[in-house]
């Protein structure tokens, strides 16, 4: 049974109390009064007439404080209903007014009774208060752990979006990394290749060059010695010419075929750089935010164990 409860009951129990003593004394004074000017009044007529029936009110009214105390349960009257028995006795054996002696006792006991009632009035008043201020707390208390706990779980979601994020990037650079490489391999084959076949391309149309040079020269004199096949040399010649062309075309492919080659490796490359540093940025920045949510969420959860230790004290009270 909580505090509330247990006072609710005591306030019950007293007022019952209460409420069977206001009844005893209307008894008193409705079923007593013959018997009180018979025996005590001025106009006896007989008191050895008297006598036994005032007597016999008299413990009828002791009786009735005691049956109201059984069924009451309450202590207060089974001692009102002794006390009463007591001046009856000694009532009967002084010749005082009992009845006066016994209202006075019910008198004295109501009087008591209402001052605590009012006590307990004043008791209840302020526990109502502070129990409404407790359950405003309570519900106050529990609104702001729900709301703290919505926090860290919403905090707890992003930071964990965030680190798959990371874990994203991290095989993104991974790959780009791994590209790079296989762009840097075959760019340097390329290179390697070129400047080998470029070297003998050169090597080859300078030695045609040369071979035109030298023909040329020879049947450009006109001081022979003896008679020289010109046709067969201008044959000769004719056929250097065209592998001349075929060379320095192939050449000029090659240069092409190359500088296009670089020229794009260059492109994939930049690219490839501005990529990787926006990544590595963006990984940068996720994983501080990341860092500070979970510091953040880690404070939070703190907030809310004092605000549920605030909470449990206040349903201790209650």
């Amino acid at each position: 049974m909580t505090k509330a409860e247990d006072f609710e009951a005591e306030t019950k129990s007293r007022g019952e109390e209460l409420g069977a003593l206001a009844a005893a004394k209307q008894a008193l004074a409705e079923s007593t009064a013959g018997a009180d000017a018979l025996s005590y009044g001025l106009d006896q007529v007989s008191f050895l007439q008297t006598a036994s029936r005032a007597g016999a009110r008299q413990y009828d009214a002791a009786r009735l404080v005691r049956k109201l105390a059984e069924k009451t349960g309450s202590k207060g009257l089974a001692l009102l209903a002794q006390r009463i028995s007591n001046v009856i006795r000694a009532g009967s054996k002084s010749g005082d007014d009992v009845f006066a002696k016994v209202k006075g006792l019910i008198q004295d006991m109501l009087e008591k009774l209402e001052a605590e009632a009012e006590a307990d009035a004043t008791k209840k008043a302020y526990c109502d208060k502070e129990l409404a201020e407790t359950n405003g707390k309570k519900s106050d208390k529990t609104i702001e752990i729900e709301k703290l706990s919505t926090q860290i779980d919403q905090m707890s979601a992003k930071s964990a979006t965030l680190k798959e994020e990371v874990a994203a990037l991290g095989q993104a650079l991974g790959d780009l990394a791994t590209s790079q490489a296989q762009m840097d391999k075959l760019r340097a084959e390329e290179k390697e290749l070129y400047t080998k076949n470029s070297a003998e391309l050169v090597q080859g149309l300078n030695g045609v060059k040369m071979a035109l040079k030298v023909l040329n020269e020879y049947y450009a004199k006109g001081d022979k010695a003896h008679a020289a096949n010109d046709g067969g040399g201008e044959g000769i010649i004719g056929l250097l010419e065209v592998v001349e062309s075929d060379f320095t075309k192939g050449l000029a492919e090659m240069t092409a075929t190359e500088e296009a080659a670089l020229n794009q490796y260059d492109i994939e490359t930049k690219e490839n750089e501005i990529e990787k540093a926006t990544k590595e940025q963006d990984v940068k920045y996720k994983v501080k935010e990341s860092t500070e949510l979970d510091a953040t969420a880690a404070e939070t959860g703190t907030d809310r164990s004092g605000v549920q230790a605030e909470l449990d004290a206040v349903l201790e009270y209650l």
